[in-house]
């Protein structure tokens, strides 16, 4: 039979994570909108409660909670920041920081792992580059050997953080090839240090939405990775790496339910509220329809992530499922989730007439938001090809013939 309710314990979660988000969270939107970046001490405030490296186990410091529940706080912060700048830094953190709690070295983990849950530094994701989207094997960086370490060589861009990680301190997670004549069997997985860093030249973009987390782009010039810095086998980086995107993926559709949900409470609100021709607008059939339509989009993506989180936990903690099955699920959740929000907060903004197009609004902030989530860690057009890989089967994907 199946269950689709929550434990007391995540029901309890929720209800404590919302009453911390209308508290705490809510009301420095405006604040960090206008000043473009995070306050600390609202990290320093998530950090108190758990919410920083919340899946990160109880010997660095986390509360080694699952996905799903990873997926609840998600999910409430995106209702409280539409924006998306603090559901974005949560999710990168959260994802990023499992994946060197499972596969970094004992000397990375106790470097960094209890400053990252203490809120003190960043830590983000970064392998985009210039000419290189979701085609990793393209990939021009280039990790080589030196000495008892490694010399780093190249650029990333379009990374979220950068001016976090270059002012608090932390890095990112990241991937480079060391055997390139293997292709994506000779990428190694590192994390890759910022702040003081002789040899990184940073520079900084504008995003067209998520004030408040900062975004850019890392000229790397001979910067010595220590051999301790690597995350897994040398060489084995690209299939690491996909545990932590999956995970990233889950959440980031999560995300999307959560603006989404938010936009569309907001409207219903504004539909009862306004009047036209002696009747509110509510009771028009012209809106009641997209209305009952946008609500069935989100509750789907609500329900595939969920399921897709819970597959993953399932698969990390107890091999219930193969990493092929977690791939598609993660990839149908991260397909719809953001192009279904998109469309449902857009209406949302329709609903509320002039209103919907001011700065007051706050669906503008979520359109913006959540548009960026249709290629953040990795592109819709991606995961539909995931989708369709594994349907099919490897011997049909056009790419490798």
């Amino acid at each position: 039979m199946l269950d689709f309710s929550f434990s007391e314990e995540q029901e309890l979660f929720r209800a404590n994570l919302r009453e911390f988000c209308q508290s705490k969270v809510a009301p420095r939107i405006k604040e960090m909108e206008q000043k473009k970046e995070i306050p600390r001490q609202l990290l320093y405030d998530m950090a108190d409660i758990g919410l920083l490296a919340m899946s990160v186990s109880p010997e660095y410091g986390g509360a080694g909670l699952d996905a799903v529940m990873a997926g609840i706080a998600a999910e409430e912060l995106a209702q409280a920041d539409v924006s998306g700048a603090i559901p974005a830094f949560f999710l990168i953190h959260t994802a990023w920081s499992y994946l060197v709690d499972k596969h970094g070295t004992k000397k990375l983990k106790d470097e960094l792992l209890p400053r990252i849950k203490k809120g003190e530094v960043f830590l983000g994701i970064a392998t985009t580059e210039t000419d290189m989207g979701s085609d990793l094997a393209s990939m021009k960086t280039r990790l080589t050997r030196d000495g008892d370490g490694y010399l780093l060589n190249g650029e990333k861009c379009y990374v979220s953080g950068v001016r976090e990680a270059g002012v608090w301190g932390g890095g990112f997670v990241t991937l480079a090839k060391t055997t390139p004549e293997l292709g994506t069997r000779g990428m190694t997985l590192f994390y890759l240090p910022l702040k003081g860093v002789s040899g990184i030249t940073t520079t900084y973009l504008e995003e067209m939405g998520r004030d408040g987390v900062s975004w850019g782009s890392m000229h790397i010039d001979n910067v010595r990775i220590p051999r301790h810095y690597v995350i897994g086998e040398e060489n084995k980086g690209f299939y690491i790496v996909h545990e932590g995107y999956e995970f990233a993926r889950g959440l980031v559709a999560m995300v999307c339910v959560g603006a989404a949900s938010k936009s569309l409470e907001n409207a219903m609100t504004y539909m009862k509220r306004r009047k036209t021709f002696g009747s509110t607008i509510a009771s028009h059939q012209g809106l009641q329809f997209p209305l009952a339509e946008d609500y069935i989009k989100i509750e789907a993506a609500r329900l595939l992530a969920y399921k897709a989180l819970w597959i993953y936990q399932g698969e990390q903690k107890a091999g219930r499922f193969s990493r092929f099955e977690v791939s598609k699920a993660i990839a149908m959740a991260k397909a719809v989730a953001p192009t279904w929000a998109f469309e449902v907060i857009n209406d949302a903004m329709q609903w509320q007439g002039a209103f919907g197009y001011s700065k007051d609004c706050p669906e503008q902030k979520a359109l913006r938001g959540i548009r960026s989530f249709s290629f953040a860690e990795g592109t819709v057009e991606i995961m539909k090809l995931i989708v369709a890989r594994e349907l099919l089967g490897r011997e049909h994907i056009a790419y490798r013939q």
